[in-house]
This record gives C-alpha cells, structure tokens and sequence, in this order.
C-alpha cells in the first residue's frame, strides 16, 4: 500500500505532496515544507557520507510503520514514495510515477521547473495509478 508521494526539487523546495489514505495525521503546509527542506538535507549529508563512491545517499529508510523510498532524477529532483513495511519492491512503481510525471508535468508548456505541480492530468492519472497499487 502506498501512503503518500513527495517530490522534492533540486533545491531542497517541496513542489508536490498527495496522501492517499485516511490514516495519516495531516501536517500544516509549513510542516510539510520543513519535512521536504529536512529530508533534502539528510539526503545531500548522506551522499558524502557514504563509503561507496557517488552514492546517491538515502534510498529507504525503514521503520516499524512505513517504508519511505526516494527516486533522485538525473536533475536533481527527488521522489519520496511512503508505503507499508511489508511493500517489498516499487522501483515498478517509481518509474511510472516518473513516466506521469514526465508526461504531464515537464512536457506541459505552461509549467515552470522547479515550481510547485498545479496540473489535473498529473493528479487524475497518479490517483488511477495508486488506486490500482492500492487495491482501492
């Protein structure tokens, strides 16, 4: 089950958030902000961090109650995906979350990069994908 989607630009701004479920306490907008700014920060930190040379810094982080995955473009902008521990893989997942997004938010005209994700099409079409991964 997938709870919540988070994409990060490459400066740390947070550009779009969804929950998908009922169960989550619902965050102020600032708090929302904070977590994206936090999470970007953690990730730059553990990219240096890391032994291996060019990590890529935090892919999951794992807890008793979720799992949350992050996809880093090429461009810098990063997909946080939030599901139930028992979620194994969603690499499937993530790639068509990026192929909507590539779809319907980089190829519109009239979206600026790096702003925030104002687009119905993206929303229609990632609802349809998750609701299917859900069960729903």
């Amino acid at each position: 089950m997938i709870y919540s989607l988070y994409i990060i630009n490459k400066a740390g701004g947070l550009v779009y958030q969804k929950d998908f479920t009922e169960h989550l306490t619902k965050l102020s907008s600032n708090d929302y902000l904070v977590l994206a700014g936090t999470f970007h920060g953690v990730h730059a930190i553990t990219s240096k961090i890391s032994p291996v040379f060019n990590s890529s810094g935090i892919e999951m982080l794992e807890a008793d109650t979720f799992k949350l995955h992050c996809f880093q473009t090429l461009t810098g902008s990063k997909f946080l995906l939030i599901t139930a521990p028992q979620q194994t893989n969603v690499d499937p997942y993530m790639k068509r979350i990026y192929d909507i997004y590539s779809d319907f938010v980089m190829k519109n005209p009239f979206h600026t990069p790096e702003m925030p994700i104002r687009s119905e099409y993206f929303d229609q079409s990632l609802l349809k994908l998750i609701k299917n991964v859900n069960g729903v």
